[in-house]
């Protein structure tokens, strides 16, 4: 019984993960087992403590950017901003090879700068682009990596609601970390264009230019102007948002307010603005954000059981006895979300593993907390992509035509994740690429 006393925290951790794999709803699996575990653990006592764990999250100032970036991205979603892009800039790349792929990617990274939600991005632009990159003979693997992974960068590219999320876990301010994510989310978007820009000269077949016949039709004043008209709006509202940050006008979360009204101006303006888009955003809006929270509440609870059964100090234990250094140990934390990336979204890992795993880099290993939660973004990044639960890959899936079968984008995506594991290790390799910016405009 002592032995079983023991290990309880890594009991209670395998039977969340099994209940998630046989498809059980994450927020009342994460909650139900800690329950059972903590009345298990500490008797009826554990119901008078439980409540004011959860309040003290809940009145978590921070967490409100989270319902405010999602209503922006949502609304951002119906405003016809997205559609636009993506024809001015096919305009723009389309007469060199893998033009329109590399277009994709431009209009990913703004569009991630904009929104933050990466369902709304890779569905928009699965709907607009996957259509046109075939009609112009594009590879079907290539085509939806492309989209699947542009789709995704809305997890690293501030405003981010991963970076919100992981600044409340890890006390890191939200301001900081957007400003430490630019030039990470900067390092992944050249590293896409780049693998586009050589396979397209390795394999021209894959990715052929637009039709030169095609892009004589406008002229050269007609596409600077339609080009300025598309970027204009969410460069507006970039520097709405990021700016008021960065400056310190507004905190995270006021900012997030100033980027929804923006968000609804910019739809009013584009003429898509009415009562059944209002009631659609509000809705979605209502319902992600309901998501977040109970799963929230169910990891508090299992953060404090956890604790409460000595589990932090078991992991620590087993963690720190390993025969490794400090970069060793990064590594083996790194592979561990990596890995839990196949089987769980980004909140679930999130809420899980971040708690336990960071504490110890943080505390034991001296790791600076604003590398690590970049670092940890990255990793989370990631999880959209691999199978078999990668999140952009049923999106995407959902709205492409039916000759694209999953073995294509599953087949797309690989370089991508590979691309992924490439920036991450220039991330670990350089801390400078996180920390530089954050030192230049807050000072040291």
């Amino acid at each position: 019984m002592e032995f079983i006393n023991e290990f309880m925290p890594l009991l209670m951790f395998t039977a969340v993960f099994v209940l998630l794999l046989l498809g059980f709803p994450v927020a009342f699996t994460i909650g139900g087992v800690s329950m059972a575990f903590g009345l298990y653990g500490f008797g009826p006592g554990f119901f008078a403590l439980l409540p004011l764990r959860i309040w003290g999250t809940m009145i978590n100032f921070t967490l409100l950017a989270v319902p405010l970036f999602i209503y922006m991205g949502v609304m951002l979603e119906k405003s016809g901003i997205a559609e636009e892009l993506l024809e001015a800039m096919a305009l723009v790349f389309g007469k060199i090879k893998g033009g329109l792929a590399i277009s994709v990617i431009f209009v990913g990274a703004l569009m991630g700068a904009s929104t933050g939600i990466v369902g709304a991005t890779v569905v928009t632009m699965g709907l607009l682009s996957v259509p046109t990159m075939l009609r112009n003979n594009y590879s079907k693997a290539l085509t939806t990596g492309t989209v699947a992974a542009a789709g995704t960068l809305g997890q690293i590219i501030p405003p981010s609601i991963v970076l919100v999320l992981l600044g409340t876990i890890m006390n890191v301010s939200v301001g900081d970390l957007f400003i430490a994510a630019i030039i990470p989310g900067f390092i992944l978007v050249v590293l896409y264009m780049l693998y586009v820009f050589i396979i397209a000269h390795i394999k021209p077949e894959w990715a052929p230019p637009i039709d030169p016949e095609i892009l004589n039709q406008i002229s050269r004043k007609e596409l600077l102007e339609r080009v300025f008209k598309a970027l204009l709006p969410p460069l507006i509202l970039m520097i709405a948002v990021l700016g008021s940050i960065f400056v310190g006008i507004a905190s995270p979360t006021e900012a997030a307010s100033v980027g929804a009204v923006g968000a609804t101006i910019l739809t009013i303006f584009h003429k898509r603005f009415n009562y059944q888009i209002m009631k659609d955003v509000m809705d979605t809006t209502t319902r992600l954000t309901c998501m977040v929270f109970i799963i929230l509440v169910g990891a508090t609870t299992l953060g404090l059981v956890f604790r409460g059964l000595n589990g932090d100090a078991l992991v620590r234990e087993l963690i720190t006895s390993l025969p490794f250094g400090k970069a060793g140990i990064l590594f083996i934390v790194m592979s561990i979300i990596f890995i839990a990336g196949f089987f769980l979204d980004f909140i679930e890992i999130t809420f899980i593993h971040v708690p336990v795993l960071a504490p110890i880099m943080i505390d034991h290993f001296g790791v600076d907390p604003l590398w690590l939660a970049i670092l940890i973004a990255v990793n989370l990044q990631t999880s959209f992509l691999t199978p078999p639960f990668g999140f952009s890959l049923f999106y995407l899936k959902g709205v492409t035509p039916p000759e694209v079968s999953t073995m294509d984008i599953y087949k797309g995506i690989i370089p991508f994740v590979i691309i992924q594991i490439i920036g991450l290790g220039i991330i670990c390799l350089i801390p400078e690429s996180v920390t530089w910016l954050p030192k230049v405009i807050l000072g040291p």
